[in-house]
């Protein structure tokens, strides 16, 4: 039976939202690697992280910020919204940065750790006080229905 839980809670919202971060930081470090190297793959790997990092972006703004800023009951939980929001728009106007770079090895090695950096502090602030506190604001259905919306359209922006 606890496989059962395991396998429902891996669905809800703050768990997929938590793989993907996963995914993400180790595509940034293979990328930070690939960069100091000079190594070809950077490229390949920068595209992998900017089509990923827009995926799960879009799906948080259009699914999950909206339900936790009408969640959201204090002025701290409001912060946390539209900071996360904020994170998002400054990555959007850095990944282009990164990718037009790309000419200069020291240029874009400096940029994907900046890069890394602000990614990877946005993931963090999200699992150390969004998720906290959304689990607080919603019941687990409420969780898990927000996670299986997270993964329709997760499955159509990667059908697209």
């Amino acid at each position: 039976m606890p496989t059962k839980k395991r396998a429902r809670s891996a669905d809800d919202a703050i768990s997929l939202l938590k793989k993907d971060h996963e995914k993400v930081r180790g595509l940034l470090k293979k990328l930070e690697s690939a960069a100091d190297r000079g190594d070809d793959r950077a490229q390949d790997l920068l595209a992998q992280v900017d089509r990923e990092v827009k995926i799960h972006s879009q799906v948080e703004e259009e699914i999950f910020y909206p339900a936790f800023h009408e969640a959201a009951r204090t002025k701290e939980e409001n912060k946390l919204f539209f900071e996360a929001k904020e994170e998002h728009h400054v990555v959007d106007m850095v990944m282009p940065e990164v990718s037009d770079s790309a000419g200069g090895r020291e240029d874009f090695a400096a940029r994907t750790k900046v890069l890394k950096d602000l990614i990877e502090h946005h993931a963090d602030e999200e699992e150390k006080q969004m998720f906290p506190r959304a689990k607080k604001l919603f019941g687990r259905e409420e969780l898990r229905e927000l996670g299986r919306r997270i993964k329709e359209r997760k499955e159509e922006l990667g059908a697209e």
